[in-house]
């Protein structure tokens, strides 16, 4: 058994970037862990655990991981304004980034982690906070000593193709959110997982996160969709997940069966 630690930005990027790959790690008897950067909430949270903290223990329960943390930022929200920070925490784009680090590294260390996955230089589609998790993600593996950093992207020809079959299925996806830059070429990726066997499990973790799925926010739409495709055209959509080896030395199968090179 190995320990695969999944860095995300927000409550749901666990499901959308890595759903499967952590469901089909957990299955094949593997340890996983989610560590979210923020919880997910703009302003400040109440007493107790913000809303989205419980729906991200529900998506990860679906998905078999053992334990969830929040390295305990504020959401940094995405478009031109950048809004201060609430009155009990830092937002995570303003966050010292060598603290983030030795905050993930701690947790790196005591889960003996050997697989970090993270996300790519663009963030994926650019977003400030993805941005941030790349910076951060690379740190904490250095600080940590992790024998493999795997960053989740999409292939750019994928991302196209998704979005065709979107507009098929009538899924409302805006398509100037996908900037030119976003994302990864194919030759950059250096490995994919087949997760169309948890495409049920990735379908329902997605559901876990309600707030999201009833909200107005404007991936709101996208969500209540996917949601209700069936089963088999959920897996055809979301059924690979994409990563780039962001270590000196590949060891593609240092969770055996699961990460393979896409050569």
């Amino acid at each position: 058994m190995t320990t695969v630690v999944a860095f995300h930005a927000h409550p749901d990027d666990e499901v959308l970037m890595t759903g499967g790959t952590l469901a089909r790690a957990a299955a094949e008897g593997h340890r996983v862990v989610i560590v979210v950067a923020t919880d997910g909430t703009m302003g400040a949270v109440p007493e107790g655990e913000a809303p989205r903290m419980g729906e991200l223990r529900a998506s990860a329960a679906v998905l078999g991981v053992a334990r969830v943390v929040h390295l305990g930022y504020a959401d940094s929200g995405h478009g031109e304004t950048l809004y201060p920070d609430p009155p009990d925490r830092v937002r995570f784009v303003r966050a010292d980034p060598q603290e983030a680090a030795e905050r993930l590294a701690a947790i790196l260390g005591e889960e003996r982690t050997d697989v970090l996955l993270s996300y790519d230089p663009n963030g994926g589609y650019g977003h400030r906070d993805h941005v941030r998790v790349h910076e951060v993600g690379r740190r904490a593996a250095a600080l940590a000593g992790v024998g493999q950093l795997l960053e989740v992207t999409l292939p750019s020809d994928v991302v196209t193709r998704m979005l065709r079959w979107a507009d098929r299925l009538r899924i409302p996806i805006r398509h100037d959110a996908v900037a030119a830059r976003a994302y990864s070429p194919r030759s950059a990726i250096t490995h994919r997982v087949d997760v169309r066997g948890f495409a049920r499990q990735k379908q329902a973790a997605l559901a876990a996160h309600r707030s999201q799925v009833t909200g107005t926010g404007r991936l709101a739409p996208v969500m209540r969709a996917l949601i209700r495709l069936p089963v088999p055209v959920f897996g055809l959509l979301l059924g690979r997940e994409w990563f780039v080896d962001a270590t000196k030395t590949s060891t593609s199968e240092v969770v055996a069966g699961i990460f393979r090179p896409t050569a």
